[in-house]
């Protein structure tokens, strides 16, 4: 904004709504200030050139209507609005924005900032849309008094990039992966089965040692029936009890592992992105500069 400087309104020091007799007083008091005769500064012709070329164009209706919509450079192309070209050059500037915006927001990581920054895309053309189309600045004069609608479009184009990388950044901060989540949930539960299995393991051999040494017979659960009575369910083992057991967290950690591949871990993005960032802001900045 710096390195535009300032527009007509506010080199005479007049507003969007001043009248004709307004913007006259101003520029007769800046003349009287800025003329080459009075003015010691080197660049006063350049300065009192100016003014008189804010003057002209300010004074003219048609002209600042143009100058409001289209800036300097309408002024000295003599652009007039045209729908179909205000429609085509509007296409080209957000579907080549919103693919490098898609482009850019690949990935689990950027779905909720994809999501942001199109948000801001179609804030940005309902803006612009209603800025061309509107007979009246829609922007109230207490707050910009001075602004033009081409103004307020150059600068939303402008900051969309940063608006876009500002997105992408507070996503990925924002992001939590609820599949790498699960994984390692996954992955403990497998490995709290293993040891699990080992130390069934280590005690089914103890018990069977247990029984080997009794002779085979010492192996009764208390809830068995007396030994001359007749059973009406088969009697449970311990050796038993522990193997069905063994059985339950084999299967467990069978669906545990199945459950482990199907979570694939998201694939690292490529620089690939940031480089055809970078050529399509090239492109673009020379095609609408061009």
């Amino acid at each position: 904004m710096q390195q535009r400087g300032p527009n007509y309104y506010s080199m005479l020091g007049v507003t969007r709504e001043s009248n004709p007799l307004e913007i006259k007083r101003a520029y007769k008091r800046l003349s009287l200030q800025l003329h080459p005769d009075k003015n010691p500064d080197p660049n006063a012709v350049t300065q009192f050139d100016e003014v008189k070329q804010a003057y002209d164009t300010l004074m003219d209706m048609e002209y600042r209507e143009v100058y409001n919509k289209f800036g300097k450079e309408g002024i000295k192309s003599n652009k007039r609005f045209d729908e179909t070209q205000f429609l085509l050059e509007l296409a080209v500037f957000y579907v080549t924005w919103g693919m490098m915006a898609f482009m850019l927001t690949l990935g689990k990581k950027n779905g909720e900032a994809r999501n942001w920054t199109f948000t801001g895309m179609v804030v940005m053309l309902v803006i612009e849309v209603t800025m061309m189309t509107s007979t009246t600045n829609p922007i109230p004069t207490w707050i910009f008094p001075n602004l033009t609608e081409h103004e307020v479009i150059w600068l939303l184009h402008n900051l969309f990039p940063a608006f876009m990388n500002g997105c992408r950044s507070l996503g990925s901060y924002l992001y939590v992966d609820l599949d790498a989540q699960t994984r390692h949930l996954l992955l403990a539960l497998q490995d709290q089965n293993k040891d699990i299995l080992l130390v069934l393991r280590d005690i089914q051999i103890g018990v069977q040692n247990v029984q080997n040494q009794g002779g085979g017979g010492g192996g009764r659960l208390a809830g068995d029936v007396h030994a001359g009575a007749p059973s009406a369910v088969p009697r449970a083992t311990p050796t038993g009890k522990i193997k069905e057991l063994q059985t339950r967290l084999q299967t467990s950690n069978t669906n545990v592992a199945q459950a482990v591949q199907q979570l694939k871990p998201e694939k690292s993005s490529s620089n690939m992105n940031f480089y055809l960032m970078i050529l399509g802001y090239i492109v673009i900045s020379y095609l609408f500069n061009k």
